[in-house]
């Protein structure tokens, strides 16, 4: 066979990988989360939780619908709602306001112990909603990565202790964000990333600014200028800027492996928090930071498979092959003439 066949090739040339573009997205969207621990416990230390929860909210929603106006996105259609819903239960209501709360009473350091739980139930709700099927070695290192976040975060707050009502929000906030990072993330391969949680974002409006109404009769605001400038991060980047890059990445996959990206987040949340709050860092943080960040970079480059491929290649397999050896024939035929 002459080696410029066509049936060679196409039998033994190999696929080239895919870029890991969603990673990178998802790294950027972790990078601008990353904040929202520290900048939130620095925040209630002035102003009211029920106020952060839900005025972060109204601000982002102020963006959104005036990008959604300038753009002129066509709105959601039929049961689009109902998951536009679903994302603004868990990320926009759900998460600002269970950590708000949480936050008063618990350092950054606890809160980012239970939060690094995230990445395993977000990888888990992507299973069930995405049909991704990781393979069995993906589910060990996220297992592990998940047990390192804890122990490091707990190791570097003195442990978790015993379970209190704050730590029970902080599980709630886990579920709701797992719950709309999934949705979201489905979401956003049809109304696109920052359409999604605009539209979410406008969606929940109506009952933040009430809630955000309520708390300001209820309790004037009055903060530092500190204490505002974290309430407008939590605003402008928690609530919108960053779900541009974290969508996006959710939306080109693998959601399961982008999702273990968040291993990384309690890290870095806590070396803000250092930063930030003057929260002391030892060698014991630098360390656990490390095993984390291991975790999740061994659980990204591992793969997944679609299900029923390797039904598919093996069911194939045979016809290749027959196909292989009639063109085998066909040229040694040809060769004798």
């Amino acid at each position: 066979m002459k080696d410029h066949s066509s049936a060679t090739a196409l039998i033994g040339q190999p696929l080239s990988p895919r870029p890991p573009t969603g990673l990178w997205w998802g790294l950027l969207g972790v990078a601008a989360f990353s904040f929202t621990v520290p900048f939130t416990r620095l925040a209630v230390a002035g102003l009211s939780p029920l106020f952060i929860g839900s005025g972060r909210a109204v601000l982002a929603a102020v963006l959104a619908a005036c990008a959604l106006a300038w753009t002129r996105q066509r709105l959601p259609r039929g049961a689009q709602w109902v998951r536009v819903a679903v994302v603004a239960g868990g990320v926009v209501i759900g998460f600002p306001l269970l950590t708000s709360f949480a936050l008063t009473s618990v350092p950054a350091s606890h809160g980012a112990v239970v939060i690094a739980l995230l990445p395993a139930a977000t990888a888990t709700m992507a299973v069930f909603r995405g049909h991704e099927r990781p393979p069995a070695t993906f589910w060990a290192i996220t297992g592990v990565g998940a047990v390192a976040a804890i122990a490091f975060a707990a190791v570097q707050s003195g442990g978790i202790g015993q379970l209190h009502l704050a730590d029970l929000l902080l599980f709630g906030a886990v579920v709701a964000a797992a719950i709309g990072y999934a949705e979201g993330g489905l979401l956003a391969r049809e109304l696109g990333a920052w359409q999604t949680v605009s539209w979410a974002l406008v969606l929940a409006s109506p009952l933040m600014l009430s809630l955000a109404a309520y708390s300001t009769a209820a309790q004037p605001p009055s903060g530092t200028a500190v204490q505002w400038a974290a309430f407008a991060y939590l605003g402008v980047v928690s609530m919108f800027l960053g779900f541009f890059a974290w969508y996006h990445g959710l939306a080109i996959g693998p959601m399961a492996q982008v999702s273990q990206i968040q291993l990384v987040q309690p890290v870095l949340s806590i070396c803000w928090a250092g930063l930030i709050l003057g929260e002391h860092l030892t060698w014991t943080t630098i360390v656990g930071g490390a095993a984390v960040v291991l975790c999740a970079g061994l659980a990204v480059r591992s793969r997944t498979r679609p299900p029923g491929a390797t039904a598919t290649t093996a069911a194939a397999a045979p016809a290749l092959a027959r196909a292989h050896a009639q063109v085998q024939a066909q040229t040694m035929e040809h060769q004798s003439r």
